[in-house]
């Protein structure tokens, strides 16, 4: 398929969006913070005055508890927050009481979500990339065959080696299902994979929430993080004012360190789960704790993380929990089968490595 005048047009935007975000992240941390107040400010001034529309702010863990306390006291801006918070760690589901965050109910429980979808695992583009091998249509055999080889036919430009190919370590798990059809010889696991939590959990509550307040959100969102954020951030920008899609994020430029610079600076309120924000022999901020918080059904990630990882944090505040989801909604098995230790002890992980 040819590329029209106007898909070039749009590379080219794309490309000056990137380099132009680049130089923004490399930018000091004080002139990091002013861009983000401009943008937020921005973004503020052309949906309430010029689109006669209202804003709120998406509030999940750290980075956006700071996010709503950073619009309120830095920006002052009076905007709402609003969150799905019986999803999160007690700690932090109290500090959205503290600041008053409006609590919204997910629309299916975690249970039933990966009763009918599957695991939520590795990422949400690996996962949505298993769920389309488990689930072939005639619709997405293009699709499918460049999962498998990378290759993306007339559709994706006839590309040889395009990033739609999954990386050959979960290929080798998660690739069996087109055995027959490619000529390989992969694993086929004996569960089932999604990319649908976070829909129906966080995101369809949401929307519709903002919806019927006629309000466009405010996402404690960072490039730095990487994955899909990362090249949706760098194409996109700080303000993004598409057809179907209206959102600001502010920190898109920031790193970690600039976000706990910034709530070190605003006091905010450290969920208990994250410990405290201190600093390294080297400068460097971190949490004692949680680097990360989010449902504590989520596998996203879990694979790059350390010991003790999430679901060791689990074990440890709510044994409870963690036994239900370990053994009885068999996310053991999905650990195991992906390579990510979990039953034994995180201690007598580490004395088994030191010995």
């Amino acid at each position: 398929m040819a590329k029209t005048v106007y898909d070039i047009m749009e590379e080219n935007n794309s490309q000056w969006n990137r380099e132009n975000f680049r130089k923004n992240q490399a930018l000091p941390y004080e002139q990091k913070k002013v861009l983000a107040q401009r943008r937020a400010e921005e973004f503020y001034r052309e949906i309430v005055y010029e689109r006669d529309a209202n804003v709120h702010v998406s509030v999940g863990g750290l980075d956006s508890i700071t996010l709503y306390i950073f619009l309120r006291e830095v920006c002052k801006l009076d905007v709402p927050g609003i969150s799905v918070s019986i999803l999160e760690d007690k700690t932090v589901q109290a500090v959205h009481k503290q600041l008053g965050i409006e609590c919204l109910k997910p629309y299916k429980s975690k249970v039933e979500v990966v009763k009918e979808f599957g695991y939520p695992i590795l990422s949400k583009e690996i996962a949505a990339k298993i769920e389309t091998l488990q689930n072939p249509t005639e619709n997405n055999k293009t699709v499918r065959h460049a999962i498998i080889t990378g290759e993306t036919g007339e559709y994706g430009g006839f590309q040889k080696n395009s990033r739609m190919k999954m990386s050959q370590k979960w290929l080798n798990l998660f690739g069996g299902y087109e055995n027959a059809t490619e000529g390989v010889n992969y694993q086929i696991p004996d569960f089932k994979v999604s990319s649908k939590c976070c829909y129906y959990l966080k995101e369809k509550p949401a929307d519709d929430w903002a919806k019927a307040h006629n309000s466009f959100p405010y996402l404690g969102l960072m490039a730095s993080e990487g994955g899909r954020r990362q090249k949706s951030l760098m194409a996109n920008g700080c303000n993004y004012y598409g057809k179907t899609t209206i959102r600001s994020c502010p920190f898109a430029i920031f790193s970690r360190q600039d976000l706990l610079r910034l709530a070190l600076e605003l006091n905010v309120p450290v969920p208990e789960i994250y410990g405290t924000i201190k600093c390294d022999e080297n400068g460097l901020l971190y949490t004692t704790k949680a680097q990360r918080t989010g449902c504590s059904m989520c596998g996203f990630g879990i694979q790059l993380e350390k010991r003790p990882h999430r679901f060791d944090r689990l074990r440890e505040t709510n044994p409870k929990e963690w036994h239900f989801w370990m053994y009885d909604m068999g996310w053991g098995h999905v650990l195991d089968y992906i390579g990510v230790q979990w039953e034994d002890r995180y201690q007598e992980y580490v004395q088994e490595v030191l010995e």
